[in-house]
């Protein structure tokens, strides 16, 4: 059997890394997305010759989290779904426990991470929206629970819409939505029921996307002539609706493979200077846009000016 590979120079430690990465899910289960990113991690840790932990920690009190710290189960910790006050991050920094983050927040400053720009994908979605004519242009988030308990993307995401559509001088209107098909179908419900003229959404929310879909097919809407779509989700499922969602790509892989790659920098020079790397891919465009066809009735009548009785001689 070959022996597997050393990337540091000590001559200890355990050759493996945590993951604390609590499940989003309606059900307290993982997500399509989620899925995605461990399975990039793992990847990408074993192509370092590390063996990876995953653990659902949400706060530092969990169990599996006091295990994976306490007991020195791992070498350095990833750490993904950053909240913006984060007690894990808190306890990984006072601790000095080697960490980098997938995500960001002011504490995991100490450490590295890479993030994506949510605030700026957001802001160009509407964007992309506004140049194709759309003015009422709705926004569709993660759950509740998510955007209330502080996760970043889903607060960062909420801001770059916000800002990008006040600076348009056009009105927000920003839903929470749950991560499933029902709940996508209900919130284009509460969106034409609040403003019947709306054209076009973004979304955040890629579990919820087939019933965004059938719902607005619901209400005898068709993509891309009656309505446009856009969002900020990865390839696979953004290629898996019909039409295939113009949309800016989450890219997993590529943020596992930086993520691993800050950590294996972490565990070998110690004292090195943090690094934050931020990406923002761009808008890859499938076929959920197009020019707007503003809602009959939506649009003001063109009233013409009353002129006095004129005896004109011709």
């Amino acid at each position: 059997m070959a022996a597997r590979p050393r990337t540091d120079d000590s001559g200890g430690g355990t050759h493996t890394l945590g993951l604390l990465y609590p499940p989003a899910g309606r059900l307290r289960d993982y997500t399509t997305m989620q899925l995605s990113f461990v399975g990039a991690v793992a990847e990408a840790a074993a192509r370092q010759g590390y063996d990876l932990l995953l653990a659902p920690a949400g706060t530092h009190d969990d169990p599996s989290f006091l295990r994976m710290i306490d007991d020195r189960r791992v070498d350095g910790v990833i750490v993904m779904e950053i909240r913006r006050e984060d007690d894990r991050v808190e306890r990984l920094a006072e601790a000095g426990f080697p960490f980098v983050a997938i995500g960001r927040n002011h504490r995991a400053d100490v450490a590295g991470w890479v993030d994506l720009d949510f605030a700026g994908l957001a802001g160009g979605c509407v964007q992309h929206l506004a140049d194709l004519g759309h003015r009422r242009i709705a926004f569709v988030n993660r759950s509740e629970q998510l955007f209330n308990s502080g996760y970043g993307f889903a607060r960062l995401g909420d801001e770059g819409y916000t800002e990008m559509m006040k600076k348009l001088l056009l009105t927000p209107h920003a839903y929470l939505c749950g991560d499933d098909l029902a709940s996508g179908e209900e919130v284009v419900e509460r969106i034409l029921s609040e403003d019947p003229a709306t054209t076009s959404l973004v979304t955040m929310n890629e579990a919820a996307l087939e019933g965004v879909y059938r719902g607005l097919t619901r209400h005898g809407l068709s993509v891309p002539r009656d309505f446009s779509v856009v969002g900020v989700a990865a390839s696979p499922w953004a290629e898996q609706v019909n039409p295939p969602l113009t949309a800016a790509e989450i890219p997993a892989k590529e943020m596992s493979r930086v993520a691993v790659d800050l950590m294996m920098r972490r565990l070998r020079s110690p004292d090195s200077p943090p690094r934050h790397v931020l990406l923002k891919p761009l808008i890859t465009l499938r076929g959920s846009t197009g020019r707007c066809r503003p809602v009959p009735g939506s649009e003001p009548e063109n009233e013409l000016p009353d002129f006095p009785d004129l005896d004109l001689d011709f």
